[in-house]
């Protein structure tokens, strides 16, 4: 019955063993008040040290799941709740309709999708993915040790209510923002559980019914989706070789200068200046989405950084140098919009989680982050110079804009060749693209494809390509 022990993944047999005794206990596998095998016996079974079962008896006992009888041996616990029987479904006709009492509905927007399995395609051209082989386990492994030290944990284990961890607001001030162009004060910082929730943070609080949003188009979905559930009217901004444009009248803009979702393109400084004129003249409050912040090269400069007006509510991120699932981010505006940012996001889910915080701010004071960023850059031009290099070979008469970096390639398919059945070919062939059709109108679906490189090894970005390729080739 226990024998699922591998040693081929990642994680330590000693939570193997655990979490198998566990789930065999629940799903019914293991009785209550089942004698358990001897700890020598079920070693040898397993192959592994009996230390290794005496150690998982031990916390299970400890957990209540198993229970230790002198002379006896160990035991499942009788006491343990019993299972949940099957929920009785409402008859029909009996529970509320949903299509009237639902006001909103998300699930119908036009979303990103990405396989689940994406990790086991051979070439994942996917976004938003980081490569775990240049993420320092161990070093963030011993930050969090530290932040469960007991200073540590006096301090977040506490209600903080709205309060972020001052270490980790002062790393973000002193090392990341400067890098960008941008010189704050604690109180123009609020931590975010990503970029994604200041946007959204930012929409309650400046967009809604009677205010007019302009969003990119090409841009991000997720953006336009938040900004349209505000109830704001929404307006196109088209998006050329110099980045978007301020078209027409708005109360507020969401715009990606440094690397434009999903183009790739870098706002120029002369577009740069023009948006700030446009917005001091005509009073237009600014989001800007620096999403891909960290990863731009150094000396690049911000609208926040070239703001003398306090106009530009600024956003940026540490998923995409840590992990997408640390979820960590920051605002930075004027303090009144940041304090009312604070009591919004403290309605929602108070502050974000503050043990993630010390251990990103240990990191961050430690020198950590700086290091791992430089080898993400130096990887990510690498592989953005030979994604590039193999287009031109094996993709002619797919288009692509001037780009200078970022973590993936916006492609245009060449006339005839439909984006969607050259997805399900590649797909086929172990290679993994992206549709487009979430950042352009309807009207353009099957048109644009995008390669993603945050994840892929280097030395597949040739075959991967090629491969794709002979894909584009088999359906013309």
């Amino acid at each position: 019955m226990l024998n699922f022990i591998s040693r081929h993944g990642s994680e330590p047999i000693q939570s193997q063993l655990r979490r198998g005794i566990v789930d065999a206990i629940h799903s019914g596998q293991m009785q209550l008040g089942q004698k358990m095998p001897a700890s020598r016996q079920l070693a040898g079974q397993l192959g592994i040290a009996r230390n290794t079962v005496t150690a998982v008896y031990e916390d299970l006992v400890a957990r209540g799941y198993l229970e230790s009888r002198p002379r006896l041996g160990v035991f499942v616990a009788r006491d343990l709740p019993a299972e949940p029987g099957t929920a009785p479904r409402p008859r029909p006709g009996d529970g509320p309709d949903w299509d009237t009492r639902l006001n909103q509905r998300p699930s119908r927007l036009r979303h990103l999708q990405k396989p689940s399995n994406w990790q086991d395609y051979r070439y994942p051209f996917i976004s938003g993915q980081v490569d775990p082989s240049l993420f320092p386990i161990n070093t963030w492994r011993s930050c969090s040790r530290d932040a469960l030290g007991r200073s540590a944990i006096d301090w977040w284990t506490a209600d903080r209510a709205d309060e972020d961890d001052p270490l980790l607001v002062e790393q973000i001030r002193s090392q990341i923002l400067p890098q960008r162009g941008i010189y704050a004060r604690s109180d123009e910082i609020l931590v975010t559980l990503g970029a994604q929730e200041g946007l959204y943070l930012l929409a309650r609080l400046l967009a809604g019914p009677g205010t007019t949003v302009g969003c990119e188009r090409p841009g991000y979905p997720d953006s336009r989706h938040i900004m349209q559930l505000s109830g704001a009217a929404i307006r196109d901004l088209s998006v050329d070789g110099e980045g978007a444009r301020l078209e027409g009248a708005m109360d507020l803009a969401v715009l990606t200068p440094g690397f434009q979702s999903p183009t790739m393109v870098t706002m120029s400084p002369a577009r740069q200046a023009e948006v700030l004129d446009r917005a001091a003249r005509d009073d237009i409050l600014l989001i800007e989405d620096d999403y891909e912040g960290a990863t731009a090269a150094p000396g690049t400069t911000t609208l926040r950084g070239l703001d003398r007006s306090g106009r530009v509510a600024y956003l940026g991120t540490l998923s995409k140098i840590l992990a997408p699932g640390v979820r960590l981010g920051f605002l930075v505006a004027d303090p009144a919009l940041v304090a009312e940012a604070r009591w919004l996001r403290r309605l929602i889910h108070r502050s974000a989680p503050l043990n993630n915080q010390r251990t990103a701010g240990i990191f961050l004071a430690e020198g950590h982050y700086l290091a791992l960023q430089r080898r993400l850059r130096e990887a990510l031009m690498r592989r953005h110079a030979e994604v590039l290099a193999a287009c031109a070979r094996y993709l002619p008469g797919f288009r692509h804009p001037e780009t200078s970096g970022g973590t993936s390639l916006w492609l245009e398919c060449p006339e005839g060749l439909d984006g969607r059945a050259l997805i399900t070919e590649a797909a086929r062939r172990g290679v993994l693209i992206e549709s487009g059709d979430a950042f352009v109108p309807e009207e353009q679906a099957g048109r644009f494809l995008r390669l993603g490189i945050s994840h892929i090894d280097e030395a597949r970005i040739d075959d991967g390509l090629a491969e794709l390729g002979r894909a584009a080739d088999s359906l013309r």
